[in-house]
């Protein structure tokens, strides 16, 4: 019995640090994009670049190192792993250009999803409980989706300003969250 409650303990213990040090990280993310949401943005850009590169190392090896693929399976990860280098190597070099880059292609996308996403809810009108409601949203996410088409800028620096306060929200309650699990939570 004492070794299942020392076990439930342990993984109390490490969920709370879990919750505690997601909420404050998070908190801290929230923060940064808010004070300095430039900056932020491209840090993130050259975390996406490094990643980039990363990536392509690693297809790159699979199609050099790898045995049960054929032929054209290990030209095609090398290739992909050589765009994959090729591009966050370009990235890194030119920070500020992928920011904008990435910024107007999150503004677009996100425009392009809230418009779909409008229209498919008008296409399901027959069906919906609350007809006005659908109506509404619908309305809403075509005219937010036009707006993001049309200054993805403006739209992407709105959604980054969002993001920034979510992130400090939810770090907060990840914290309370973590000295208020207890066991009874498993």
């Amino acid at each position: 019995m004492s070794t299942e409650s020392a076990a439930e303990k342990s993984a109390v213990n490490g969920i709370r640090t879990a919750f505690g040090v997601g909420g404050v990280l998070s908190i801290i993310i929230g923060i940064l994009i808010l004070a300095w949401p430039g900056k932020t943005a491209v840090v993130v850009a050259a975390i996406i670049a490094i990643y980039a590169i990363v990536a392509g190392l690693v297809y790159a090896g699979l199609g050099i190192f790898s045995k049960s693929k054929g032929g054209w399976a290990r030209v095609g990860h090398i290739a992909l792993g050589a765009l994959f280098v090729i591009a966050g190597v370009v990235a890194l070099f030119n920070l500020q250009q992928t920011t904008a880059w990435l910024g107007v292609f999150v503004g677009i996308l996100v425009g392009i999803l809230w418009i779909v996403e409008g229209i498919v809810s008008l296409s399901t009108l027959g069906d919906a409980a609350s007809k006005g409601w659908t109506i509404f949203f619908a309305i809403i996410s075509i005219l937010a989706g036009l707006v993001l088409l049309f200054n993805p800028f403006y739209g992407t620096a709105v959604l980054w300003w969002l993001l920034g306060i979510a992130l400090i929200v939810l770090g907060i309650i990840q914290v309370v969250r973590a000295f208020r699990f207890s066991g009874r939570d498993l």
